[in-house]
């Protein structure tokens, strides 16, 4: 019993011995001194060292001219070409430094100078874990690699992943452009950025603005999130989520986008863009709408997806796909629209109608002419089966001017004097100043001219009149009180600028925004990029002290 007894105590010393000894320490060895010595007077406990100095622990080697070695506490002070290498992948120079065996701790000072295969970095005082592996500065410190150089107050240095974090303002300067931060993570491997704070990236090609992005300045590709927005000379794309790709000079914006364009007072939203500079064109879709500023009113142009291509001077705006606009005074619908600054024309393609006030307007073919001096509207013209309709303003029936052809004039944005030619015919409710009913007018001439005040008919005037009279009501039966062709379509009126957008189209968008405020709630990123974005260091960083 006594003896078991004896055997178990011996093995479990022996492992506890084992186990002390292995988390021991390692002293530094000195490999090679030209001269030493010991001077108990100037610095007690401590080994002179001098020429060609080499120390190596656990795997670091320094050299310098000179050393003091602090032998009972693993420690020693170097002056003069201070080198510190470790493997074949970090190397730190400096005018002195100081390294500690028991907590495997470095600080360098003095012109210090940390370098690895993919960059370099020069401050005055660097320290170095070797536990972590990780190296601070807190002095104005100057990184560079073959593309950038990067310039802050205080970083540090992740050896093992080869990141670069910076907590205060940061600048990084490249032939192309300059990006500014007060939170960066670099990795000097591969040129990624995350920018987690307020930054800017600033070039001849645009302005960008991101509180929490993603840069890749080997590629050039860019992420970015949280009230970003690229800035060119003449507009801005803001939204959600955007993309960026500078060598193509390409963007897309996801959800809530918004385009600015200063130099002619117009913007285009919706929930997916493209821009390509270059070609400067852009391309919206998802509930896209694009709105002018004309004549202190503002038009809104919506369709499924919106085009605008060319400089300010030859610019074509298209939107295609159930396009439907509105103006205070003015709304209308077709298939497509074609709209040219250069020609001031603006096309209304396949089954256009226009609302004027409270008449509306149809035709085969439908051209909006704009003024370029003054940028106003000028005219209009309806081709082939013109048709002008409003409902009488007491009774149940309706004015009616049919034609072939209609040209109209505009006067401060609004119809004032309009022709309708060749086989025209008119029926209309004639009303005195009391607005009671005076007769039903039904005519047909070759021209007819209508003149408009606040929308309204003042005046009609008919040219080589056919056929026509004045009816009492009694005397015109119900069913010749219509022209052939008439299609009343009041229900489809737009009346305000949100009911540009089909009902169908709103369900759409809702559903998409409801799916990705889940995605985002779920992940906690709209959008797709490296994993290193989902796991910031949050945590405050000790500030670097000298070791002792």
């Amino acid at each position: 019993m006594n003896k078991s007894l004896f055997s178990l105590c011996y093995c479990f010393l022996l492992i506890a011995s084992n186990l002390i000894l292995a988390q021991a320490p390692k002293k530094i060895i000195i490999e090679n001194s030209d001269f030493a010595d010991v001077n108990q007077t100037e610095t007690p406990d401590a080994l002179l060292l001098i020429g060609n100095v080499r120390v190596n622990h656990d795997g670091i080697v320094m050299t310098c001219n000179k050393a003091y070695y602090f032998q009972k506490e693993n420690y020693i002070k170097a002056f003069g070409n201070v080198q510190m290498v470790q493997g074949d992948t970090l190397f730190l120079n400096s005018k002195y430094a100081e390294y500690n065996g028991n907590l495997k701790k470095a600080y360098a000072s003095g012109d210090a100078v940390m370098s690895s295969p993919d960059a370099t970095l020069v401050t005055e005082i660097i320290n170095f874990d070797r536990n972590t592996q990780e190296a601070f500065y807190e002095t104005p410190g100057t990184i560079t690699n073959k593309e950038n150089i990067l310039q802050s107050n205080s970083g540090r240095y992740y050896v093992t992943q080869k990141k670069f974090q910076f907590l205060t303002a940061v600048t990084i300067t490249n032939p192309t452009y300059v990006i500014k931060s007060n939170h960066l993570d670099y990795f000097s491997n591969s040129g990624h950025s995350y920018l987690l704070g307020p930054s800017t990236i600033t070039s001849k090609a645009n302005f960008i603005y991101t509180e929490k992005g993603f840069y890749d300045t080997k590629k050039n590709l860019a992420h970015f999130l949280n009230k970003s927005y690229i800035k060119y000379d003449d507009r801005v794309i803001k939204g959600d989520s955007l993309y960026y790709d500078r060598n193509r000079e390409f963007a897309s914006a996801t959800r809530n986008v918004k385009i600015t364009d200063s130099i002619n007072r117009g913007i285009i939203k919706g929930h997916y863009a493209e821009m390509y500079k270059k070609q400067d064109s852009v391309f919206v879709t998802k509930r896209a709408v694009a709105i002018n500023f004309v004549e202190n009113d503002s038009v809104y142009i919506h369709g499924k997806k919106l085009m605008v291509t060319g400089k300010e001077e030859n610019r074509i705006i298209r939107a295609f796909n159930n396009v439907r606009f509105y103006k205070t005074d003015m709304s209308g619908k077709c298939d497509s629209i074609h709209s040219s600054s250069k020609t001031a024309l603006t096309k209304m393609i396949g089954n256009p109608i226009l609302w004027n006030g409270e008449s509306q307007i149809t035709g085969d073919i439908m051209h909006l002419i704009g003024n370029n001096n003054s940028k106003k509207l000028d005219s209009l013209k309806v081709l082939n089966n013109t048709f002008i309709v409003s409902k009488d303003t007491l009774g149940t029936g309706y004015n009616q001017v049919k034609g072939q052809n209609l040209y109209g004039k505009f006067e401060e944005g609004k119809l004032r004097d309009v022709d309708i030619v060749k086989n025209a015919e008119v029926i209309y409710y004639m009303r005195n100043d009391d607005q009671e009913l005076i007769g039903i007018n039904k005519n047909v001439s070759s021209k007819i001219n209508l003149l408009l005040n606040k929308n309204e008919i003042e005046t009609i005037t008919f040219f080589n009149q056919v056929d026509g009279d004045i009816f009492p009501e009694k005397d015109l039966p119900e069913n010749a009180r219509k022209l052939r062709g008439l299609l009343w379509r009041g229900d489809e009126r737009i009346k305000t600028k949100d009911d540009i957008f089909p009902p169908e189209e709103s369900e759409d968008i809702y559903k998409s925004a409801k799916a990705s405020k889940s995605t985002a709630a779920k992940d906690n990123a709209p959008m797709k990029i490296r994993e290193e974005t989902l796991n910031y260091d949050k945590k405050s960083k000790p500030k670097p002290k000298k070791i002792k």
